[in-house]
């Protein structure tokens, strides 16, 4: 986990092919495997990025860049007034790099304000490990961020 002056970067290694991981950031059934309650995904530019962590926080943005299976981009913020990242002000970027007979997976989330970057930087990482399982074929139990 590293936090930069300007982004949250973070890397796994996962026993998955990219073709299977990219389907993980684009397909509401296997994003609910690995994070949040409910997916509302429309993979293409434009299309919408929305994912229920819980009652209290819906992360939406919208796909700026899908390259199948390498990369996938988006948007993010919280939906609710008052949130510190609106819904679009912040990108995450996604690397989906072939290694042997697993996949690295690289993100990028950029255009946090500073104080909200340690923050997104354990959820990430939270998220991430969770991935790590699912992406392998593994059930990574249920998530203690969903009745948060």
């Amino acid at each position: 986990m590293s936090v930069t002056a300007s982004a949250v970067e973070q890397e796994i290694r996962v026993a998955a092919a990219p073709e299977t991981l990219f389907e993980f950031f684009t397909d509401p059934e296997k994003m609910v495997r690995w994070k949040g309650r409910e997916a509302d995904l429309d993979a293409r530019p434009g299309g919408i990025y929305r994912v229920v962590i819980n009652d209290k926080a819906i992360a939406r943005g919208e796909y700026v860049e899908l390259d199948p299976p390498r990369r996938v981009v988006f948007t993010w913020g919280w939906e609710g007034d008052g949130s510190p990242v609106a819904p679009g002000a912040s990108t995450v970027e996604v690397d989906l790099i072939p290694d042997g007979d697993g996949t690295v997976v690289r993100l990028v989330h950029r255009d946090l304000p500073e104080a909200e970057r340690e923050q997104h930087a354990h959820g990430w990482a939270h998220f991430l490990g969770r991935l790590e399982k699912a992406g392998a074929g593994e059930d990574p139990g249920p998530d203690p961020m969903a009745n948060a």
